[in-house]
């Protein structure tokens, strides 16, 4: 969506906003050094480590990891769509969305108006047939059969989609126009050779609601035997399944009073729950968690405890959760696994022991980094040499997800402890390097003498910082061929601030926002470092130097191991001489820093 807008009018947006009277309106902030802080509006805290950047005009908790410029904040606290918070920002700053650019989202935002209204029809039409159709005792005693009340059915919004074809499309689809929007929403189907039906028959319907509230898709439990027994809204311009989360909206403030979310399986589980005075838990939409999911759910609480039966396929589903887990599982954040006995779920656990019990089982789940050893043990034998490197092996891949951080170096101490090696030898490789300075294990592929990954990530930390720094910088095409992990990032960097004169940190970061590593980059703009304390034009050039220094002494040696190997051309032999004499001319300037 961010495309749509042109990227010089945001870079321009962002330039003439205050992020300080953007977020002091709505979150009291206190002057503290050169920023402002607060407790931060996201997770529940005492001490304040919610910071907020006048020069760099960007803000970041150093509890929860929640980040952004100004439009980003917007959108998380006031949970405004992209396009709503770019046009409050432009209102503020007496700006106008280019004409192009807003004509075509003010057609989107008609037509997700449109759509949103219409779903929100829909669910009063649900409602309603759920009350008054003929066939209503079917699903009244089916949800009375399942211990449902009245009152917990009303606050879910549950509603009743009758057997037939046509019911809802009689209802709402009075015209070709709306035909095509209930095709759209979702609702009905388009027929091959014309015509619409009904998507859900014979259901007991599940709204779901966006983060904002909005009824965006629909979930629906078949009442009698039929297949498939749940079946959920398509994707559509208002629903994605990977995104989404059953219950959140209606759990946000009990999720904020316990600083946890519990994340279950099914729809019937978050209302059977609720029902029962556990009103902090959310479903996955048929979907694996994502890693969207994950980010919005730590959004709201320090903690994820994932619950899923004891059988087989809710073994595999919370070992696929701790997969997706892992790349954002850092230090302030923590995930446990409840496995309940096999053949219960919460919904029928909760009826059958009570609140209480329920909840006393939540404090014997198991956290994350003790199931991902526990399971794992299990696989080798612990005794024999080549079991504990079959041990190292398994979880090589795994903890090479995680960001570098303390939780990762403490899983890291764990395993050499189960494996019986020297934690300097244990050959796991950092997850985006680029981030940071090398851990213990870290060992980089490939040949040729290399600096550590730190410097690079010093050059991108500057570089956010001070983004004037790149006046200084003439000659980036020489580190293009430098092998060293974060390299590629730093020249994007370069090329997005040295392209558009008087970016601002929160500029830059918004250029990276469809960009794997806009998380990485939101945390250096507020990294600390000795480096970053001194004259930053003299360390920044001293960085720069030792980054050429490095991609000529990669060049030299990969010229001297072809010339070994079968000889070189006269050009690579004259570039073989210009670098050696380069190295000889460096040499007796100063010694290769390290």
């Amino acid at each position: 969506m961010a495309g749509r807008i042109p990227k010089q009018f945001i870079d321009e947006l962002l330039t003439r906003s205050d992020i300080i009277d953007v977020i002091d309106a709505r979150v009291p902030l206190r002057k503290a050094g050169k920023d402002y802080k607060a407790c931060c509006p996201f997770h529940e805290e005492k001490t304040p480590s919610f910071t907020v950047s006048a020069d760099k005009q960007f803000y970041h908790c150093f509890g929860c990891g929640a980040h952004g410029s100004a439009i980003g904040f917007l959108m998380d606290y006031e949970h405004m769509s992209f396009v709503e918070a770019v046009e409050e920002l432009a209102a503020r700053a007496g700006l106008t969305v280019p004409k192009e650019a807003g004509a075509a989202f003010e057609k989107e935002k008609d037509t997700g108006a449109d759509l949103i209204e219409l779903m929100r029809e829909a669910a009063r039409f649900y409602r309603s047939q759920l009350r008054e159709h003929p066939q209503a005792s079917r699903p009244v005693e089916y949800l009375k059969g399942r211990g449902i009340t009245g009152e917990i059915a009303r606050d879910f919004d549950l509603g009743f989609a009758p057997d037939g074809w046509d019911n809802l499309l009689r209802a709402l689809g009075k015209d070709d126009a709306s035909r095509e929007a209930l095709a759209r929403a979702g609702l009905v189907v388009k027929k091959d050779s014309g015509g619409y039906y009904d998507r859900f028959r014979d259901r007991v319907m599940f709204p779901i609601e966006d983060h904002r509230g909005r009824i965006v898709a629909f979930g629906g439990r078949i009442i009698d035997k039929g297949e498939p027994k749940y079946l959920n809204s398509p994707e559509t311009p208002l629903f994605h399944k990977g995104r989404e989360l059953y219950g959140l909206f209606h759990a946000r403030d009990a999720i904020k009073r316990e600083s946890r979310v519990l994340v279950v399986e099914g729809y019937m589980d978050v209302v059977a729950l609720a029902q029962f005075g556990v009103d902090f838990a959310v479903a996955t939409l048929g979907t694996a968690t994502t890693r969207d999911h994950l980010e919005r759910l730590f959004r709201h609480a320090p903690e994820i405890v994932f619950c899923f039966d004891g059988d087989r396929a809710g073994r595999e589903a919370a070992w696929r959760a701790l997969d997706n887990a892992l790349p954002v599982l850092r230090e302030g954040r923590q995930i446990s696994f409840l496995f309940l006995p096999e053949g219960e779920d919460p919904d029928t656990l909760v009826r059958k022991e009570g609140r209480d019990a329920f909840l006393a089982r939540l404090k014997k789940a198991l956290p994350l980094p003790d199931y991902l050893f526990d399971t794992l043990s299990r696989q080798v034998d612990l005794g024999r040499l080549d079991g504990r490197a079959r041990l190292v092996e398994l979880a090589r891949p795994l903890l090479s997800k995680m960001p570098a951080g303390v939780l990762r170096q403490m899983m890291l101490d764990r395993l050499a402890e189960l494996s019986l090696m020297d934690p300097d030898k244990l050959p796991v490789s950092a997850a985006n390097p680029d981030q940071s300075a090398p851990q213990r294990g870290f060992r980089p592929s490939g040949s040729g003498p290399r600096e550590p990954p730190s410097v690079v990530r010093l050059a991108i930390a500057m570089l956010l910082q001070r983004p004037e720094l790149a006046r200084n910088v003439h000659n980036a095409d020489a580190l293009a061929d430098l092998d060293m992990p974060g390299i590629p990032l730093l020249l994007e960097l370069l090329r997005v601030v040295q392209g558009t004169s008087g970016l601002n940190t929160a500029s830059i970061i918004e250029n990276f926002s469809d960009s794997e590593h806009k998380q990485n980059l939101a945390k250096l703009a507020f990294w600390q470092h000795p480096a970053l304390e001194q004259d930053l034009e003299t360390e920044f050039s001293g960085v720069m130097s030792r980054l050429e220094q490095a991609s000529t002494r990669q060049k030299t040696e990969r010229l001297l191991q072809k010339k070994q190997a079968g000889g070189l051309n006269q050009t690579e032999m004259d570039e073989l001489a210009r670098l050696l004499s380069l190295k000889r001319d460096n040499s007796r300037v100063s010694p290769t820093r390290h």
